[in-house]
């Protein structure tokens, strides 16, 4: 059974100290809880013949006493055949930098991650997602970026009078943190937004539903999709939205797959929303996409898929040496 999770653990979140069978892959999955998404990543694991253990980036370390110079907890001075990330955890910019650190080595070391941390780093950041995302001619919401309140004022004077903003935080998920704005006083405060005002034009619904797509992508497929539909224009399964089964146009399967290879992403889930045109337009990309709501609504075991891929791009690494 799991060890039970405890504020200074220091030790891989799996009790089991077996080591895995010679020769079958040993995956790392970054975590800070044994939540429904890493015991399905496991099970997947275990379908292919693999084993993964779950490990806090916190609790990995550089130490270039080491032959690689890393110390990840549950792999005995081995590297991981692979890596997948669900969580870098919370802490301090000093923490944060340390644990995509140890990412940055792993990928150097060559150990295939999901994602890299150049991959997690542009998508966490939504100014640079929307940058990157607009260099590739992927259509997006009209998107600015204000260092200032005042700037972001600027911005709401200049915008407003052509329909209602978002602000969103520059780091965020699952909705948490959305605002609409109508007006220049709706504007958060240069606290509330922590310096950072994340603005774009807000797609207002096109009938009594608000709705939007998520499509899975793995390895430059799209794996799955649903449609999430809810009366609030906050559409995340996890504030409430209902998940509904749904085929992907050849045009949204088309955009979700250049806007994960535009922020480098091996997965990712991609929110994709259709304008007042009926044409569809990429949101975000989400390099620690969770799929519990998507899986409601698909046939197959994502995980197990998912598991798969991972497994496939470890044996065509080795192909190429």
């Amino acid at each position: 059974m799991p060890a039970p999770l405890t504020k200074n653990c220091s030790t891989p979140l799996s009790a089991d100290p077996a080591r895995p069978t010679a020769g079958a892959p040993h995956i790392a999955i970054f975590t800070d809880e044994l939540d429904w998404h890493v015991e399905r990543l496991r099970k997947g694991f275990a379908r292919h013949g693999a084993r993964a253990t779950p490990v806090r980036l916190s609790s990995c370390k550089i130490d270039t006493t080491r032959a690689h110079g890393l110390a990840i907890p549950g792999f005995h001075g081995r590297l991981p055949d692979a890596a997948v990330v669900r969580a870098i955890g919370d802490g301090s910019l000093e923490a944060i930098t340390l644990r995509l650190g140890v990412l940055h080595a792993l990928g150097a070391l060559g150990v295939p991650l999901v994602n890299s941390a150049r991959a997690i780093e542009r998508c966490t950041d939504k100014s640079t997602a929307s940058f990157l995302l607009a260099q590739a001619r992927i259509p997006t919401p009209a998107t600015f970026v204000a260092g200032s309140r005042a700037e972001a004022l600027r911005i709401m004077r200049n915008e407003a009078p052509r329909g209602p903003l978002v602000v969103k935080p520059l780091f965020g998920a699952q909705g948490w943190g959305l605002k609409l704005l109508h007006r220049e006083e709706d504007l958060p405060t240069e606290e509330e937004a922590r310096g950072v005002f994340y603005l774009q034009r807000f797609v207002p619904p096109r009938d009594v539903w608000c709705e939007d797509m998520r499509i899975l992508v793995s390895h430059g497929e799209a794996i799955g999709a649903m449609r999430r539909r809810s009366r609030r224009w906050i559409t995340n399964v996890r504030q409430g939205a209902k998940p509904m089964a749904c085929e992907p146009t050849p045009r949204e399967r088309e955009l979700a797959l250049r806007a994960s290879a535009a922020l480098g992403a091996d997965f990712s889930g991609v929110d994709i929303i259709s304008g007042a045109d009926g044409l569809p337009m990429v949101l975000e990309v989400n390099s620690m996409a969770g799929w519990s709501g998507l899986q409601s609504v698909t046939p197959f075991p994502i995980a197990e898929r998912v598991a798969g891929d991972i497994l496939r791009a470890i044996t065509a690494r080795r192909a190429h040496g």
